[in-house]
C-alpha cells in the first residue's frame, strides 16, 4: 500500500471515532500557541511558535507572561532580509535546517516562518522579516528554507497569505490589486512555497482582499489554494484574524488562533458548534478541516510518535548563524579601497553609535526571541583586535527612553487599531541637550584617533510589527552626527545596521566607505569585524532597491501607501526595480547591488535554444576574478521582452548563481531556462503565458550593471 493511501486511511479511521466536541477542539486554539488534542485517541495538541529568526521564548499557556525559565534561550539567526542578501540557496537550506532542529528541540510542531510577503515599500515595519521586493528571488530562497525546516519533522508555516505589505491599519485595510499583478508579484512566491517547497502549513493574513478578510477568503483559501494549487496542507489563521464564524467555517481555514484566552469563545469554537447543532453549517466542513490537521500530524509523525530528534543551542547552529551573517554583509561604497582596515596601523580605534553596542534580538514584535547570546559590533571588534588596539566607544547619538508601558505584553493589545509606538513624537529639550553633548564628544574624539567606525541605522522601535515608518530618514539626528564626524575625520567608515533602506543623501557623497548590515543574528558583530578587517570578503547584494527618498518608491509615487480603509496598488507590476529600471530612475543603490574587495570580469556568453514541446534554453557565461583576493560573485540573469503584447517591465530577474573564485580563477556558470522564465499572467485565459517573440538575455552584477546580453526568439506560445 502506498504511503499516501495509508495516510488517508489512518485519517478516516480517526475521523470516524471523533466526537463533534473533539473535532471542534482541534480546530481552534486551546492555548496561545497550541490547539487541543484528543488524549483517548492519542492525538496530541498541535504546538506552534514564532518566528523567523529563532524559536520564541516560552509563554504560559493562557496568558502572555513569560514562563521565565532558563531552558528557552535559543540560537538567534539573521533576519530574512539578511538571508536574502546572501543570494545563496544552500545557505537558505542550512538556515531552515537550524530553525527546524531548534523548533523540534523545543518540542514544537509548527514554526511560523518564513515570512515571504513582497517588500512593496521601504516603510513597512516588518520588512526585515521578509526576503525581497522580487517574487523570483523570494521564491528561490523560500523553498530551501521550507525544505530545511521540514527535515526535522517540523512544519514550516509560510506567511502571510496574501498581499500583507504594510502594518498601518493591518487588521482592516482592504487591498485593491488587479488580477495580473496579484498573480505575478504577490502570489508567485507563495505558489513556489506550496508547489516546490511543499510547505505543510500556511498562515493567512490580517488584511482584506476583494472585500474579504484573508483568513475567511473563499477566493484565496478555497479557489487559489485548494483548487488551483491542489493544496492539502493545513491553513492557520494569523492570531486574531478571524471575524465571522460562518465565513471561517466555509472557507479553507483549518485552525483559528488568537491573542486572547477566551478559547471557547473563538469563532470556530462554541459559536461554530452552535451553528452546526442548529443546522446552519454542515459538519462535513469541519471534517475537512480535521482531515487537514490530521494529515499534517501524520506528515510530522506526530500520530506514531516516532519523530526526528531536535537540537538547540549546539555549536553547529552558532557556526551556521555566523556563516549566514558573513555572506549577508553588503559593501555599498569603498572609495580608493578605504576598506579593509589594517589593524597594524591602528593604535586607537574610535567606535561611535548606539548600534555598535545595541542588542536587537529582543525586539521587533513576534520576531523577538530570547537569544543564547548576541555579539554586538563593539564586542566583535574588540574580540577581533584582541587587546592590541585601544578601542574607545562613545554613544554618538542619543536614543530617548521608551514611553511608559503598562505591565501587559504588547501582544495582548495587538488587536487594537494601532499598536503603541515606542517612538517619542516630540523631542524634549533634555533630549536635544543630550544629543548635542553626545555629538560634541564624538567629534572631539574623532580628531584624536587613528581610525573611526561609526555605526548608525535603525532599531526595533522602527523595524517592528504593528508600526510603519513615516519616511526613510535616519532617526535620532544621525545625519547631523555623521556629517560633523566626516568633517573632522573624512576617512570615517560608516556602517549601517537596519532592516529596511534609509536615506543617505545628506552625507553619502562625503563618505569613502559604507557597509550595510541587517539584523544579522547572534554572530552579526563577529561577521562585521571580519569584513571590516578583511578576514572575509563581503559578497552580499541588495535584495531590495534603496531609493533616494520614500516618495521615489512606486507604491508612494503612483500607488497608495498606506491608504485608509482601502489601499490601491496602482503601480501594478511595476514594483521595486521593475519600476526604477523601466523609467530609468536614479536610485541610491539598485537591486542586486553590492561591492567586493576584488573585481570580476564577464565574458563568452553563449545561448543554446531548443523548442520542442517545451522551451529549453541553456545559457553559459564565464566569470573571472581579476583582483588579488578570493571573492564570491553573484551572477544575475534578467530577461527583457522586446515585443510583448502587454505592458512588461524593462527586465525581470529569472536566474542567479553565486560562485567563489580565487584570484585569476575563471569559472563557467550555466543557467537553464524553461517557459516559466518568459511568462506573464494572461487575464483572458487565467494562465501564465510565454508568448512568441524576441527576448534579450541579460547577464549582470546588478539590475543596472548588465555586462553581457544577447537576443533570442521564441517561435511558439506556451501556457502553464
Amino acid at each position: 500500500m502506498d504511503k499516501m493511501k495509508q495516510t488517508e486511511e489512518i485519517i478516516e479511521e480517526l475521523l470516524e471515532q471523533l466526537t463533534l466536541d473533539e473535532k471542534i477542539g482541534m480546530i481552534h486554539g486551546n492555548g496561545l500557541f497550541q490547539t487541543k488534542g484528543v488524549e483517548r485517541l492519542h492525538i496530541p495538541p498541535l504546538k506552534m511558535s514564532d518566528g523567523p529568526m529563532g524559536v520564541r521564548n516560552e509563554f504560559e499557556k493562557d496568558n502572555w507572561n513569560s514562563v521565565g525559565n532558563t531552558d528557552d534561550f535559543v540560537t538567534y539567526l539573521p533576519c530574512n532580509s539578511a538571508l536574502a542578501a546572501t543570494w545563496n540557496r544552500k545557505l537558505a537550506y542550512r538556515f531552515g535546517k537550524v530553525l527546524g532542529e531548534e523548533t523540534r528541540g523545543r518540542g514544537k510542531d509548527v514554526i511560523l516562518a518564513p515570512g515571504i510577503n513582497i517588500i512593496r515599500s521601504p516603510a513597512c515595519g516588518r520588512n526585515f522579516e521578509y526576503l525581497s521586493e522580487d517574487p523570483y528571488l523570494t521564491g528561490q530562497m523560500a523553498v530551501p528554507i521550507i525544505k530545511g525546516i521540514q527535515k526535522s519533522d517540523v512544519s514550516a508555516c509560510v506567511k502571510h497569505f496574501a498581499v500583507n505589505n504594510q502594518e498601518t491599519n493591518r487588521l482592516c485595510v482592504d487591498v485593491e490589486v488587479e488580477e495580473r499583478t496579484l498573480h505575478e508579484i504577490y502570489l508567485a512566491a507563495f505558489k513556489e512555497a506550496i508547489m516546490e517547497g511543499k510547505s505543510h502549513a500556511i498562515m493567512g493574513a490580517y488584511n482584506l482582499l476583494k472585500g474579504e478578510h484573508c483568513c475567511e477568503s473563499e477566493f484565496l483559501l478555497h479557489h487559489i489554494l485548494r483548487q488551483e494549487w491542489n493544496y492539502d496542507g493545513c491553513i492557520i489563521s494569523d492570531w486574531g484574524a478571524v471575524h465571522d464564524t460562518k465565513k471561517a467555517a466555509k472557507s479553507g481555514l483549518d485552525v483559528e488562533m488568537s491573542v486572547t484566552n477566551n478559547f471557547d469563545e473563538y469563532y470556530m469554537a462554541e459559536p461554530l458548534k452552535k451553528e452546526i447543532l442548529e443546522g446552519n453549517i454542515d459538519e462535513s466542513l469541519i471534517n475537512e478541516k480535521v482531515r487537514n490537521i490530521l494529515r499534517l500530524m501524520e506528515r510530522l509523525h506526530m500520530l506514531s510518535g516516532k519523530r526526528a530528534r531536535g537540537y538547540y543551542n549546539i555549536p553547529k547552529h552558532q557556526e551556521e548563524a555566523l556563516a549566514i551573517a558573513r555572506e549577508s554583509i553588503v559593501l555599498l561604497k569603498n572609495e580608493n579601497n578605504r576598506l579593509p582596515l589594517c589593524e597594524d596601523k591602528i593604535k586607537k580605534l574610535l567606535v561611535i553609535g548606539e548600534n555598535a553596542n545595541k542588542i536587537h534580538s529582543n525586539g521587533g514584535g513576534s520576531a523577538e526571541i530570547k537569544a543564547l547570546y548576541e555579539i554586538s559590533p563593539l564586542m566583535g571588534l574588540k574580540k577581533r583586535l584582541g587587546g592590541n588596539t585601544e578601542v574607545i566607544y562613545v554613544n554618538g547619538y542619543y536614543v530617548e527612553p521608551k514611553m511608559e508601558e503598562n505591565d501587559a505584553n504588547w501582544q495582548e493589545t495587538s488587536l487594537e487599531d494601532a499598536l503603541l509606538s515606542n517612538r517619542n513624537k516630540e523631542i524634549s529639550l533634555e533630549t536635544k541637550v543630550i544629543r548635542d553633548l553626545y555629538l560634541k564628544e564624538a567629534v572631539e574624539q574623532a580628531k584624536r584617533v587613528d581610525e573611526v567606525i561609526l555605526f548608525g541605522g535603525l532599531n526595533h522601535d522602527y523595524d517592528s510589527e504593528g508600526i510603519d515608518r513615516d519616511d526613510m530618514k535616519l532617526p535620532y539626528d544621525q545625519d547631523r552626527l555623521i556629517q560633523e564626524v566626516l568633517k573632522v575625520n573624512p576617512n570615517t567608515v560608516i556602517v549601517m545596521v537596519a532592516g529596511s533602506p534609509v536615506e543617505m543623501g545628506e552625507w553619502i557623497k562625503n563618505s569613502k566607505a559604507v557597509m550595510w548590515s541587517w539584523y544579522a543574528g547572534m554572530e552579526g558583530g563577529t561577521a562585521l569585524a571580519e569584513a571590516l578587517f578583511g578576514d572575509i570578503n563581503p559578497s552580499g547584494k541588495l535584495p531590495v532597491t534603496f531609493p533616494n527618498q520614500l516618495n521615489d518608491c512606486p507604491a508612494h509615487l503612483i500607488g497608495e501607501y498606506p491608504g485608509g480603509k482601502k489601499v490601491s496598488y496602482r503601480e501594478g507590476i511595476q514594483v521595486g526595480y521593475r519600476y526604477y529600471d523601466t523609467h530609468q530612475m536614479d536610485t541610491q543603490f539598485c537591486f542586486g547591488y553590492g561591492l567586493s574587495y576584488t573585481e570580476f570580469a564577464y565574458k563568452n556568453l553563449s545561448i543554446i535554444a531548443n523548442e520542442n514541446e517545451d522551451v529549453s534554453i541553456t545559457v553559459s557565461v564565464e566569470t573571472t576574478n581579476i583582483g588579488c583576493v578570493e571573492g564570491s560573485e553573484i551572477l544575475q540573469l534578467y530577461i527583457a521582452s522586446k515585443n510583448a503584447s502587454v505592458e512588461r517591465p524593462l527586465k525581470e530577474l529569472k536566474e542567479f548563481q553565486k560562485v567563489l573564485l580565487k584570484p585569476n580563477e575563471t569559472k563557467e556558470v550555466i543557467f537553464t531556462l524553461d517557459r516559466k522564465a518568459f511568462g506573464f499572467y494572461d487575464v483572458n485565459t487565467k494562465q501564465f503565458k510565454a508568448e512568441s517573440g524576441r527576448y534579450e538575455i541579460c547577464i549582470g552584477s546588478s539590475s543596472k550593471d548588465i555586462r553581457l546580453q544577447k537576443i533570442i526568439e521564441l517561435n511558439n506560445t506556451y501556457y502553464y
